[in-house]
């Protein structure tokens, strides 16, 4: 193996070196040429995590090569900050094992397979689940051809493939490398090589936004399993300090069970009625066996417990609706329009002129979402429509919300944006209400439907729509296991 050492910018000649294969960078004296800069460093600290976060990200992008780094202040061998090995298998397995290493096997569990190949442009990597948001930026990471870029462009796709499923506090996770024709990208534009510019940056934004939200979509009602972990946390009673001995009985069979409960059940007193949040409905055997199981019990007017095979599931009735109808006016809008329903007295509303002006502005896209206005005389505004899903709606509310909404997105955003902002405000005045008592039939249908349709494991903000509990687990809470 060649040998080559550079001094201030002077190359020596090359020599032999005894390695058989790999490649080891030795840097000494980094800054003897160039003391101005030396004293801009942070602390030695800060630089080595700099350093550390650089070879990461190196180790992410190429899963089959080993990587070590060495802390070598002391002298000797040093201390090693970070390894890890290659890994076997074709280049997802790896990924997948090395993803797990690096970032954390939470992250890999709530995490999305990406492949989509486009016009010679290739996305591939893992994107997380919604529910796996985060509070910040920090576990998202953007490649080009292998090499780590920090590019607004390509963060701000990621941005708006989650707009609908994320609140603005928000942020996804994801490990995406694009892969184009080097002469189709140019690499020079930052000193650092952090930044790129694409010859057809609206074909890399939509390759990012397509690939992310189809894959959102087919997961389905899939939420990630850290929600159930922190319901868990939250039910675990404190240890003591010294916890006396359990002693665990056998679990008795079905058919004892069966017999002691029928037992033990209260003789029915007359004049007695069930409250219809506590009702238990008898439900079909098939019904348990389905992903979110079958309706037993309303609680507190707003959460639905239901039965599964292995567990148990509690629905956010509100927000598991709030999604649905969510997702029923974009197929509509897609398709042929939402249905409008006219109003037989139209609805006046006083705003300022600056707000009445806003919204009048986007009659013509409100008019396709269903919503059906026009100028009324000074700064009013006359409400003549309203999307007929909604049923019976607060017009007022309604148009406030969607100033409001029009107003956090500012003036930057694309008109498809807003359109989708105000169809997801427009959604929650369509959806069940917390506080309203459902059947038995109305709670059963909601989880079918939240079975069938896409990213229904969140609302339009982000925030889970049910919990789901494995019968082990509440199990260990009573220390039965």
């Amino acid at each position: 193996m060649p040998r080559v050492a550079v001094t201030g910018g002077r190359v020596a000649p090359v020599k032999p070196a005894a390695l058989s294969r790999g490649t080891v960078v030795e840097l000494r004296d980094l800054f003897f040429a160039v003391p101005a800069r030396l004293k801009f460093l942070r602390s030695d600290r800060a630089e080595s995590q700099a350093i550390a976060d650089v070879v990461r990200r190196l180790a992410m992008a190429e899963p089959t090569v080993g990587f070590t780094l060495r802390d070598v202040t002391g002298g000797g061998d040093g201390r090693v900050v970070f390894r890890a090995d290659p890994e076997p298998g074709d280049f997802f397995d790896a990924l997948h094992r090395r993803l797990a290493a690096v970032i954390g096997a939470e992250f890999i569990d709530n995490a999305l397979k990406i492949d989509v190949e486009r016009e010679g442009l290739r996305l591939s990597g893992y994107a997380a689940l919604p529910t796996y948001s985060r509070g910040s930026s920090v576990q998202q990471y953007l490649f080009v051809n292998g090499r780590p870029v920090l590019d607004r462009a390509l963060f701000g796709a990621l941005r708006a493939a989650y707009f609908d499923v994320l609140s603005r506090d928000r942020h996804p996770a994801a490990v995406l490398n694009l892969i184009c024709d080097p002469q189709r990208v140019d690499v020079n534009v930052h000193p650092a090589k952090a930044e790129v510019r694409f010859r057809e940056p609206e074909a890399v934004r939509s390759l990012i936004i397509t690939s992310l939200r189809t894959a959102l979509a087919g997961a389905g009602h899939r939420a990630s399993n850290t929600v159930g972990t922190a319901t868990l946390a939250a039910f675990a009673p404190e240890t003591p300090a010294f916890a006396p001995r359990v002693y665990q009985m056998e679990r008795p069979s079905k058919g004892a069970l069966s017999r002691a409960y029928a037992y033990q059940a209260p003789d029915p007193q007359p004049g007695f009625a069930e409250a219809p949040s506590a009702r238990v409905e008898v439900a079909t055997p098939e019904a348990v066996d389905r992903p979110l199981g079958a309706a037993r019990a309303q609680v507190h007017e707003n959460y639905i417990i239901a039965q599964t095979a292995t567990g148990m599931v509690i629905v956010d009735q509100h927000a598991a609706h709030e999604r649905l109808v969510y997702e029923r006016l974009k197929r509509q809008m897609a398709e042929s329009g939402i249905a409008a329903q006219a109003l037989l007295i139209p609805d006046i509303v006083e705003l300022s002129p600056t707000d009445a002006a806003r919204i009048l502005d986007l009659s013509v896209d409100l008019y396709r979402l269903g919503l059906g206005i026009e100028a009324f005389g000074g700064s009013a505004i006359a409400v003549r429509e309203v999307p007929a899903i909604l049923g019976q709606v607060d017009a007022t509310a309604l148009i406030r919300d969607v100033l409001d909404e029009l107003s956090d997105l500012g003036d930057s955003q694309l008109v498809q944006t807003k359109i989708e902002a105000v169809l997801s405000r427009m959604a929650c005045h369509g959806s069940v209400r917390s506080g309203r008592q459902m059947r038995a039939e109305e709670m059963n249908a909601l989880l079918r439907e939240m079975e069938a349709t896409p990213m229904s494991g969140q609302c339009n903000h982000g925030r889970p729509t049910y919990v789901e509990l494995k019968l082990s687990d509440i199990e260990k809470l009573f220390g039965r296991r």
